[in-house]
């Protein structure tokens, strides 16, 4: 299953809710929002910085990641931002592809 690295942003009212509810019934909530599009939570921690949290999920594909992203962003209380993540040998096939590109000005 593919694995994306998700970064998230609390809002002011997202904080509230997090002091209210603490690290581990986010993690559960977080759990429960990726089971219901067919993934699982593989590792989540807090961050101090402009990233609150650092998640990395397991999901079937970038369609179950955009309704999972869209449902999260769209409650007001976090911003996501999604990475995909590619294995060693998925950059071994990568470099294997052939390519053609014209450079821009060439």
């Amino acid at each position: 299953m593919p694995k994306y690295l998700i970064e998230a942003s609390y809002t002011t009212d997202g904080v509230k809710g997090l002091i209210k509810e603490g690290g581990s019934k986010r993690r559960e909530a977080v759990e429960q929002l990726l089971r219901s599009v067919g993934g699982k939570l593989e590792v989540l921690y807090f961050a101090f910085g402009q990233t609150d949290a650092f998640a990395i999920v397991d999901l079937p594909d970038n369609v179950s990641v955009a309704a999972a992203s869209l449902a999260v962003n769209a409650a007001g209380l976090v911003q996501v931002r999604t990475t995909v993540l590619l294995t060693p040998e998925e950059m071994d096939q990568a470099t294997k592809k052939s390519v053609s590109l014209r450079a821009p000005g060439t």
